[in-house]
């Protein structure tokens, strides 16, 4: 199964008005990184960053002035979201940029049923939250020290981590086999443990001498022995 962690960045908080100007993408197969990352800033198209926006994520307007605009990446974008589960974390944001974008384009929008929110997963793990990020990390004990600003490619590293856990963590390498089934803003998990059969079984521990013994003390206890009742 493959999977892309991603995340953005944007000029403010409006899709329709405001543009993406950072992406970050990493791959996941079976629920593990395979290392393969799509990231790359954007120009806006002069869209300017709007101040609060600027705040969380330190990207300046002239830092993004010789970046690519989006039509200059679309295609690599796409092609690496080809045949992937899209996870994101609030990934009605997200997904709307995103759309809105290929939508300017003329690319067709991505398939609400590709998307699996870990904001709605959070939200039904742990009701009582809280379920941001950073507190997702501390949840489970993920380091997030160098996270002093928002970027798109560090979040989605730090939530394919939180994602891995919230899931089952590093029991996945135990044999847990876990299925997810995906809707219009919920998602459900079932977990089925896997468990390996011995292609012989192992031999006796018990001496004849140790099962005479036990015999004997068997018949001396009586008819009440619990080894009768269990035997």
């Amino acid at each position: 199964m493959r999977e892309i962690i991603f995340d953005t960045e944007t000029t403010g908080l409006d899709s329709r008005t405001d543009r993406i100007i950072e992406i970050g993408c990493l791959e996941l197969i079976d629920h593990f990184p395979t290392g393969r990352t799509f990231h790359v800033y954007i120009n806006p198209e002069g869209r300017s960053v709007h101040p609060d926006a600027l705040a969380v994520h330190g990207i300046t307007d002239a830092f993004l002035a010789d970046k690519p605009v989006f039509s200059g990446i679309v295609d690599d974008l796409i092609a690496f979201f080809e045949g992937a589960t899209l996870i994101a974390h609030n990934a009605t944001f997200d997904i709307g940029f995103i759309n809105a974008e290929f939508d300017r384009l003329g690319h067709a929008a991505v398939e609400r049923d590709r998307i699996l929110d870990t904001l709605v997963l959070a939200r039904r793990r742990h009701p009582m939250g809280p379920n941001s990020l950073d507190a997702l990390c501390r949840r489970y004990s993920i380091d997030n020290s160098h996270r002093t600003k928002h970027g798109a490619l560090l979040d989605a590293e730090l939530l394919a981590e939180v994602y891995i856990e919230m899931i089952g963590g590093r029991q996945t390498a135990l044999g847990l086999e876990v299925e997810i089934e995906r809707g219009a803003g919920h998602a459900e998990i079932s977990v089925e443990v896997t468990t390996l059969k011995r292609p012989s079984p192992l031999p006796p521990r018990l001496s004849d001498t140790e099962r005479a013994a036990h015999a004997r003390l068997v018949e001396r206890i009586g008819q009440n022995a619990l080894w009768r009742i269990l035997r």
